[in-house]
């Protein structure tokens, strides 16, 4: 309660205008994505949206593509989207910097097969991923090579479903027996077909292989906010960071927020995704090594995948 009360002090710092570094209100814009990244930053958007005079406004997105449109036109001061493609927008030259990581892995195996309990259990089988060369299919690819198994030949990867969401539908439908998909589109399925179930954790299994966790959302800043701005970007960091807590002691109150802003349809729903979506934030000067580390692996398996080469130092914000 005590940590509480204090970020909410940090909060009125920044929110309210004339208190601290002088910018109007409304003068600065989070671009987010409508899942986990607005799941453990949702105390935070509550706040933000509750008061007629924040100085930060959210704006929460269906598709990471919509996010990186805010990116190029400039209208996002700070931006939520998947690692790798916060690394290609850095390396194609975009003035933003990775100041924190909140999400750490939301991809599941799921599907109706009992049977399937180890990799060997795939070969033969039919597994439906979502969207060839995107990161479910090469993070996917990798951990069966590291599992002894030939992603072309030992088992059939169909890519029918081009989204997350048509792939959700199509597994809870009974349309894919064997799929790869993210929280908490995996925990609505199982939520409508109790047949379903959480077969592999891909965050558990490269954890297992790479000794790292899916360093897997980025929270990224426009460079000139992090010169202009130092202490509003470190107070909206220590508030982020107190509302993923929170969500994570809180997780019925946190659910109730989730339904009320349209990121799920059903409070029980986002109650039981909650544990399962690995919401850690962390600053990115804390956990460079796993950042880089990360991207490695992607860096070797296709540097396309990354934008072609390894962000430079200055990609991290320390």
């Amino acid at each position: 309660m005590e940590r509480l009360i204090t970020v909410f002090l940090l909060l009125m710092v920044f929110l309210l205008p004339g208190c601290g570094e002088p910018e109007p209100a409304g003068h600065f814009t989070i671009a987010t994505l409508k899942g986990p990244s607005s799941m453990g930053m949702i105390r935070l958007i509550d706040s933000l949206s509750s008061d007629r005079h924040a100085a930060v406004q959210v704006k929460i997105l269906n598709e990471p593509l919509q996010v990186r449109k805010m990116m190029i036109d400039g209208t996002a001061h700070f931006a939520v989207l998947p690692s790798t493609m916060a690394a290609i927008t850095y390396n194609k030259g975009m003035d933003y910097r990775l100041v924190a990581v909140p999400v750490w892995g939301t991809l599941y195996l799921v599907g109706q097969d009992t049977a399937v309990t180890e990799w060997e259990n795939l070969k033969g089988k039919r597994v439906y991923v979502m969207a060839r060369g995107m990161t479910p299919d090469v993070l996917f690819r990798h951990l069966l090579r590291k599992n002894g198994l030939d992603p072309d030949r030992d088992l059939l990867l169909d890519y029918s479903f081009p989204t997350h969401i048509d792939l959700a539908q199509a597994v809870n439908a009974g349309q894919a027996e064997l799929a790869v998909i993210s929280e908490p589109l995996a925990t609505l399925a199982i939520r409508n077909n109790p047949a379903l179930r959480r077969l592999f954790s891909l965050n558990d299994e490269w954890n297992l292989v790479e000794g790292i966790p899916i360093a897997e959302t980025a929270f990224m800043a426009r460079s000139e906010v992090l010169k202009n701005q130092p202490g509003m970007v470190s107070k909206l960091l220590d508030s982020y960071a107190a509302s993923t807590e929170w969500v994570n002691s809180h997780p019925d109150s946190a659910a109730a927020l989730i339904v009320r802003y349209g990121i799920l349809p059903d409070s029980v729903a986002a109650l039981h995704a909650i544990p399962q979506i690995n919401l850690k934030f962390a600053r990115a000067g804390a956990v460079e090594e796993e950042v880089r580390e990360y991207f490695d692996v992607f860096y070797r398996m296709n540097p396309d995948i990354i934008g072609g080469k390894m962000p430079d130092e200055n990609f991290i914000y320390r």
